[in-house]
């Protein structure tokens, strides 16, 4: 897949939580789930971990039980330490299942939890939407992230790309910050900022990947950005806003 279509894959699925945020909090929770299925198919083979099923499972467990926690845990963000504590004693189980001789079992488990954590990353999403003025918090981070997202998808030279995707991402929070009443332009601005200039890193840490001439390491490397703007657009939210 290449970076054109892998940037309108991103701009959908942030378009698609934006919706959601704006529709009713158990919608953002089911595209949260389903963005965490997909980063979880694809990111043992991204990441070159030698035991693909054990390791979607964990990752896909560790971020569905992150934004159920989240949602319906009563405890805020603190309940995502017993997720993670239990995503890392999991990872050692699914070790233990292998039954290839274990090799490289070191990078096996710690490319494990790196993508339980950016998984889990999701749950910010769920968090952003419960603060005072959430809705408007997930929906001007989202337009952000799908505006930097699409304009990524032009054939532009890398850094003339990287500059149009923070600005773009800038100008949309910038105006969703002006026009929604419970967050202000400063806000706007800061959470176009962060999620334009992580999109735009992501994109030029991917790029020269030969894993993403496959299907399911495309779709995981187009949802990352997604998933990991979430814990982004929480503190920007928690910090300006709630």
């Amino acid at each position: 897949m290449t970076l054109a279509s892998r940037s309108v894959v991103t701009a959908a699925v942030a378009a698609a939580i934006a919706l959601a945020g704006y529709l009713h909090p158990v919608a953002l929770l089911a595209v949260a789930a389903a963005l965490v299925l997909v980063v979880a198919v694809g990111w043992p083979e991204l990441a070159g971990l030698p035991f693909v099923p054990g390791s979607a499972a964990v990752v896909g467990m560790t971020g569905v039980a992150a934004v159920f926690a989240v949602r319906y845990g009563g405890t805020g963000l603190s309940g995502l330490a017993v997720v993670l504590a239990c995503a890392l004693m999991v990872s050692f189980v699914n070790e233990l299942l292998r039954r290839d001789g274990r090799i490289r079992m070191v990078e096996s488990v710690s490319g494990t939890v790196a993508g339980g954590v950016l998984s889990l990353s999701t749950a910010g999403w769920v968090a952003a939407e419960a603060l005072a003025g959430g809705e408007a918090i997930v929906v001007a981070g989202a337009l952000a992230l799908a505006v930097g997202s699409a304009v990524a998808a032009f054939e532009v030279p890398r850094w003339v790309s990287a500059l149009l995707t923070a600005v773009s991402a800038t100008a949309a929070g910038a105006a969703a910050g002006w026009v929604l009443p419970t967050i202000s332009l400063q806000a706007g601005v800061l959470l176009g900022v962060a999620v334009g200039v992580l999109v735009a890193s992501l994109d030029a840490l991917f790029d020269s990947l030969v894993e993403l001439k496959r299907v399911l390491p495309s779709l995981s490397a187009a949802a990352l950005p997604v998933a990991v703007s979430g814990a982004v657009v929480y503190v920007v939210g928690r910090v300006l806003v709630g």
